[in-house]
């Protein structure tokens, strides 16, 4: 477990060292960029093979920072920030794969998207809330720069529409943390002080404070109505940042909801409990229908993304072990299988063919232009769909279950969620890969594509199948994740919080 804060370090450090060497040589700066996020994973990996699970957190760094206002540089890991350390490296490794095609500023690309992962795994190890919060602030900003200047449509508008959300969700966490630290009167910024501070708030205050913690954490995660720059940002971003966004960036509002407003406010989150589950219900419906009549194929993967999120906070909303393992455990899933839809739509389709438009692609055999990226993409939507064998499946079926116990009519509305994901994706399914080229009236202007697309790359093909290996590996051995984030959620920090039904 030691091992996990180096993988911090070495991300920032590999952001400053692919910015040093990409101004000479963009090969140099790749080659940065994948040994850099490939040591971060592996320090991920061995941290995991030392792992005893257990009900706390396991300090691993706890240093003075700023002492007169109790910040301390506190760093620490449990089953469920290790799961989620793991999915980082993951994406962080694949991501560079993906990415291997960037040609313009190289370098400073490499940086912004290492210095992004460094924040991530920041976010994942705080036991401090003020350290959390700088963290997390590091992890939004190089989100606009890669956007803004690596981007496809609309770019400015969706990094600025995505950064502006952020760091209005930000403002609201931040409003929370202080009121919780002056108003209670914490000892320090440690989450164990702020729950003892924010028993001290009156029940009014509490309720307040909660709210501006859970949808300010929940705005990053997707929550309905407050959605909205996900598609865009999603769609206006390269290849490789819509994969850490859906991949793990989204992760860390529903990680900040878990680990920082439902511990702090129990009460309070009982009192919000079926608005909450109401609102993630309400977003894998609406998602899942507008990714239903969408015509550009990277919108029917980003609003996906967008309901998948929905039982996450489902999970969460629910409020007992079962459900919030599964919730954990769709973190994880949606981060590999969110990852592998976006990599073939945006790297494998869409720089080749030059266009997202289902009109455009039902009028090319993509399948026989592109069977690797054909076959991944259907494995893939069999895994989004929750298909047995695949991550998705043991996922939201925990999610499903403590639900149930809860409320079954929040399980019977969520479930038909399920349903609206199989008829989305069988429908993207069909048109892009099996669209029939005599009914296309632009067949004519589009057949002269045919033959003259780049292979499928070994980059691009290490990374698939990296994606799909994790998500075969955790839809048959679920226990393999499960054995680490049960165990965290029956701690005494979510003892208040998730109660009953707890097994």
């Amino acid at each position: 477990m030691n091992a996990l804060p180096f993988a911090v370090y070495v991300s920032f450090v590999g952001a400053v060292a692919a910015l040093a060497v990409g101004a000479r040589s963009a090969s140099a700066a790749r080659v940065v960029a994948l040994v850099t996020a490939l040591a971060g994973w592996a320090l991920t990996l061995v941290a995991a093979c030392d792992f005893q699970p257990s009900a706390a957190l396991q300090t691993l760094v706890n240093a003075a920072w700023i002492p007169s206002l109790g910040i301390r540089y506190h760093l620490a890991a449990d089953g469920i920030s290790l799961t989620l350390a793991v999915l980082t490296g993951l994406a962080a490794t694949v991501g560079v794969l993906f990415s291997w095609n960037i040609e313009k500023r190289t370098g400073e690309f490499f940086a912004l998207f290492l210095a992004l992962i460094g924040g991530v795994y920041g976010v994942f190890l705080s036991a401090d809330a003020f350290l959390f919060f700088v963290f997390y602030e590091i992890a939004i900003v190089p989100k606009y720069f890669l956007i803004a200047n690596w981007g496809s449509t609309n770019r400015e508008y969706g990094a600025m529409k995505l950064v502006l959300y952020s760091f209005a969700s930000s403002a609201l966490v931040l409003a929370g943390l202080l009121w919780t630290y002056a108003v209670g009167h914490a000892a320090s910024f440690g989450l164990g002080d702020l729950t003892q501070a924010a028993a001290n708030l009156p029940a009014a205050q509490q309720a307040v404070v909660f709210a501006l913690l859970f949808f300010g954490f929940a705005t990053l995660a997707g929550i309905f109505p407050l959605h909205t720059w996900a598609p865009t940002g999603h769609v206006a971003a390269p290849t490789a940042a819509s994969m850490l966004l859906a991949g793990v960036v989204m992760k860390l509002g529903a990680y900040g909801c878990l680990r920082v407003a439902m511990p702090l406010f129990p009460e309070a989150f009982l009192l919000w409990q079926p608005v909450i589950a109401w609102l993630a219900i309400a977003g894998i419906l609406y998602a899942g229908c507008v990714a239903l009549v969408q015509e550009d194929f990277k919108f029917v993967i980003a609003y996906s993304s967008v309901s998948h999120m929905g039982f996450v906070l489902l999970g969460l909303a629910a409020g007992n072990v079962r459900a919030a393992s599964g919730a954990v455990l769709q973190m994880f899933s949606h981060g590999v299988i969110a990852g592998l839809l976006f990599a073939v739509v945006g790297r494998m389709v869409y720089e080749r063919t030059h266009t997202r438009r289902f009109a455009d692609l039902r009028a090319m055999p993509l399948f026989r232009w592109m069977p690797f990226a054909g076959v991944t993409f259907v494995i893939a939507g069999l895994a989004s769909m929750g298909m047995p064998g695949f991550s998705g499946f043991p996922a939201e079926l925990s999610i499903l279950i403590g639900t149930w116990n809860v409320s079954p009519v929040w399980t019977l509305a969520a479930a038909a969620g399920v349903v609206v994901a199989a008829a989305f994706t069988l429908r993207a399914v069909h048109i892009s890969f099996f669209g029939q080229v005599e009914q296309a009236a632009n067949a004519p202007q589009l057949a002269e594509h045919s033959g003259v697309h780049e292979p499928i790359t070994w980059p691009e093909k290490a990374g698939a199948l990296l994606l799909l290996v994790a998500t075969v590996y955790v839809g048959l051995q679920p226990d393999a994740l499960l054995r680490w984030i049960e165990p965290a959620l029956r701690s005494p920090a979510f003892e208040a919080v998730l109660k009953g039904f707890s097994s």
